[in-house]
């Protein structure tokens, strides 16, 4: 029974690697269910998923999920622990946070570029997962970890990109490197580089004489102030002296 669940699992990996570029370490979202459910039947997560998939693997969850765990209660305390061992990673719900299988679904939005695995027991959770192609699924059943086989709407999409009416992300990254390999596009790095002000001489313009304004004589000639004629103030004694002798004629 081992070995028909390894052969399954081993081939629903090779879809999702030839399809979608999954690939080792495999990075794999829990949310607080699937860690309880873990707990419950005594799995040792870190030692049987890597031996389960073949491969190296990361546990993986985010604040969202450790937050409702402890809001939770007593009654998750040991999935929580589970949790807390995982590596976190950034969600866009830093602000506020959301519910566990929300913000999983946020996290494997716009096609799963991180390629992600989500590990749940929430049927809803894993009903929405599945209408997303190119998501691998995880559960337990029977105190055993399962890869689902991929859904529907992943193998549809694969038909799709098989037959030209589709670009799967995988294939959309791979020539957005090659382009980059070749030169046709600069890399976020080349993007980011600040381009270098040439030292260029002076202005030509800047270093031309200015010219004189030229102003028209008869506008000069108008704004030329006419001389003021002095007066002399005649000394008082001298017209009083010059009075009687005219008098006296």
């Amino acid at each position: 029974m081992k070995i028909t669940r390894q052969k399954h699992a081993k081939k629903h990996l090779g879809f999702f690697r030839n399809n979608f570029g999954v690939r080792e370490p495999y990075q794999i979202l829990l949310d607080g269910t699937f860690c309880q459910a873990a707990l419950r039947g005594r799995i040792q997560l870190r030692e049987q998923l890597p031996r389960y998939l073949m491969g190296e693997t990361q546990l993986c969850t985010t604040r969202c999920v450790l937050k409702e765990l402890e809001t939770l209660g007593k009654d998750l305390y040991g999935a929580k622990l589970i949790a807390q061992k995982c590596q976190v990673r950034n969600c866009p719900h830093f602000k506020n946070a959301v519910s566990g299988s929300e913000c999983l679904l946020a996290m494997v939005a716009e096609g799963n570029p991180h390629h992600y695995f989500v590990a749940t027991q929430d049927q809803n959770l894993s009903v929405k997962v599945k209408k997303k192609p190119g998501i691998p699924l995880m559960f337990i059943i029977q105190n055993t970890i399962v890869l689902d086989k991929p859904s529907a709407k992943t193998i549809g999409f694969v038909k799709a990109v098989e037959a030209g009416q589709l670009v799967s992300t995988h294939e959309r990254q791979s020539i957005e490197q090659q382009k980059e390999e070749q030169g046709l596009v600069k890399s976020p790095e080349q993007r980011r580089r600040k381009k270098r002000r040439k030292i260029s001489g002076p202005n030509p313009l800047s270093c031309l004489k200015k010219k004189k304004k030229t102003q028209d004589p008869a506008a000069s000639a108008s704004k030329k102030k006419r001389p003021r004629r002095r007066v002399r103030n005649r000394p008082a004694s001298r017209v009083l002296s010059e009075k009687p002798a005219a008098e006296g004629n």
